[in-house]
C-alpha cells in the first residue's frame, strides 16, 4: 500500500509505461528520476520501493558500498538529475529488479553522459544475499547494451576495491581490461584497480 500521496502518482506513471525500465532475462532495471530520488532521501528505502510496487528488501552491504551509495545519492544523483532532468537517466541510480521475487537486489548506473573523450563511468552493488547468482554481470551487461545505444559513447571505465575479487570477475565477464590502479579515501584509504572497456559503434 502507498505511503504518501507522490507514491500514487509514481504508480500511475509505472502502469501507464510511462516510467523507463530495460530488461534481460531475470532483471528489470528502472532508473530513478529526480523525485523518486528525493523519495529515498527523504522517507527511505520502503517508501521507494512502495512507489515502484516492488517488495521490500533491506540492503546488506559492506560499509565501503554502504558510505559510498549515500554519498551519490546526497552528492550526485540527486543534483545531477535535477541539471540535467531530460538526460537523468545517465546521472542516476538505475534499481537492480530480480523479477522472480519482485524486489530491488542492487543498483548500478552510469557518472553521466559520454564526455568530449567518449567516456562514462560506470558502477554497481548488490545486496550480499543475492551474490554469486551472476546478477551484476547480467546487469552490467544490460546497462551497457543501453548506453551503446548513445553514438558518443566509446569507451567505458570501471573501478573495484583490489580485495573484491568477485566485482573484479563481473567486469571480466564483461570484456573489460584491468588498465590502473588508484586509492580513495572515505574512512580510511581504498586502493583500487582501474578498468576500461572499449565500445564498439
Amino acid at each position: 500500500m502507498c505511503i504518501c500521496d507522490q507514491c500514487a502518482y509514481f504508480v500511475g506513471k509505472f502502469r501507464s509505461s510511462f516510467m523507463i525500465s530495460i530488461q534481460s532475462d531475470r532483471l528489470q532495471l528502472i532508473p530513478l528520476d529526480h523525485s523518486l530520488l528525493t523519495i529515498w532521501k527523504n522517507q527511505g528505502r520502503k517508501a521507494l520501493e512502495s512507489c515502484l510496487q516492488l517488495q521490500t528488501n533491506s540492503f546488506d552491504l559492506e560499509a565501503f558500498y554502504f558510505q559510498e551509495m549515500q554519498l551519490a545519492l546526497n552528492e550526485f544523483w540527486i543534483p545531477q538529475t535535477h541539471k540535467y532532468s531530460f538526460d537523468f537517466c545517465w546521472y542516476t541510480n538505475w534499481e537492480i529488479i530480480l523479477k522472480s521475487s519482485s524486489c530491488s537486489v542492487g543498483g548500478i548506473g552510469f557518472s553521466g553522459l559520454p564526455n568530449n573523450e567518449g567516456e562514462t563511468e560506470i558502477g554497481y552493488v548488490v545486496d550480499k544475499k543475492f551474490r554469486q547468482q551472476g546478477i551484476a554481470a547480467e546487469a552490467v551487461e544490460t546497462l551497457i547494451k543501453w548506453g551503446a545505444q548513445d553514438k558518443g559513447l566509446y569507451k567505458i571505465v570501471a573501478e573495484t576495491p583490489q580485495e573484491n575479487i568477485a566485482s573484479q570477475r563481473v567486469l571480466q565477464k564483461n570484456l573489460f581490461k584491468r588498465v590502473g590502479e588508484k586509492s580513495i579515501f572515505l574512512e580510511k584509504e581504498t586502493p583500487l584497480f582501474v578498468w576500461e572497456k572499449e565500445i564498439k559503434n
